[in-house]
């Protein structure tokens, strides 16, 4: 049996995290980025967030793939090294081993130590596969090494990137824009290389907001649980009890926004500073924008993929991309 070989690329600069995270708190309207949400807390919130009835896209994408995986295949490259960006447990990446039949995965997340015990566990599953994980923080943009692709991935080997989950949401537009361009980079020069990636598609706004302000609080826990890792960061002395989530879709930017917002007029401090909030007074703490099927394929075209296949639910809530490089 072949073994998984781990790389870790990103090491955490607590620092710049510190920096970072006063620096939103400081702004005029205060903000956090969406990815201190994801404290191990959080995770393990999220995978709850993922089986609740309100929260459909984990689901609806699911039953895409196992609706259509087979018509996907059929115009994706066989033999490819399936490259799984943000692959967590990779549940998801391995569920499509079956129907897609690569002949390398390499799972990208930003913690190989998270990957490790999934990635042995593959391993066993499918000992003849070369595997491989990549510690790697590719939030601005993706730029996998050279040398390890070329030991996991030959450049004459076709790559499929997998972005499943709509976390293309998370980016802004501009950002989304700047992203894709450099993942249609990362697929290589190899013919059929292309992307497989998850998009949440505009739909009404009820349905929208209870998929992030569940009935049973678990999304309001997500939320509020980022106060708690701000507190262990920055020494800050945020009391949960004294905010309460939101979350709303802001029509004109077709974005769901998740906010903190102070329950009354209250003073936060950490060492060296504080900052009051007047009651109502909010901390934006998520995006996640929801795209049209034909404003997000002429966003893959802008990113210089060349053509595109999607395939959607029934209820058209949800689609998943196929979208070539050359």
């Amino acid at each position: 049996m072949r073994s998984p070989r781990f790389t870790q690329l990103h090491h955490a600069d607590h620092a710049a995290v510190r920096t970072e995270l006063l620096q939103g708190l400081v702004a005029p309207a205060a903000h956090t980025s969406p990815k201190f949400l994801y404290d191990a807390l959080g995770s393990r919130l999220f995978e709850a967030i993922t089986e609740l009835p309100e929260y459909y896209p984990t689901r609806t994408e699911a039953a895409i793939f196992a609706s259509h995986g087979a018509r996907m295949a059929v115009h994706m490259p066989p033999e490819a090294t399936l490259i799984d960006l943000g692959a967590g447990n990779c549940h998801k990446a391995a569920s499509l081993f079956a129907t897609l039949k690569p002949s390398r995965y390499v799972a990208v997340d930003i913690s190989v130590d998270f990957l490790r015990s999934a990635l042995l566990l593959l391993q066993r599953q499918h000992p003849h596969m070369d595997m491989a994980g990549l510690g790697l923080d590719f939030s601005a943009g993706l730029s996998l090494p050279q040398e390890l692709m070329r030991d996991v991935a030959p450049s004459d080997s076709p790559r499929v990137l997998f972005y499943p989950g709509s976390s293309i949401g998370n980016f802004t537009p501009v950002d989304a824009l700047d992203f894709l361009r450099s993942v249609h980079t990362a697929c290589g020069t190899a013919p059929g290389s292309g992307l497989l990636i998850g998009v949440d598609l505009v739909k009404g706004t009820p349905e929208l907001e209870a998929a992030y302000d569940d009935a049973l609080g678990v999304t309001a826990a997500f939320n509020l649980n980022l106060l708690l890792h701000i507190n262990r960061t920055l020494g800050t002395d945020f009391a949960v009890r004294e905010w309460a989530h939101v979350a709303l879709f802001n029509t004109t930017a077709s974005r769901i926004e998740m906010h903190l917002q102070a329950r009354h007029t209250l003073t936060v401090r950490w060492p060296g500073g504080e900052r009051t909030f007047t009651g109502g007074e909010r901390i934006h703490t998520e995006n996640s924008y929801k795209w049209t099927l034909p404003g997000f394929q002429a966003l893959l075209a802008n990113a210089g993929f060349v053509a595109t296949q999607a395939w959607t639910d029934t209820e058209q809530r949800f689609a998943v991309c196929w979208a070539r490089a050359l």
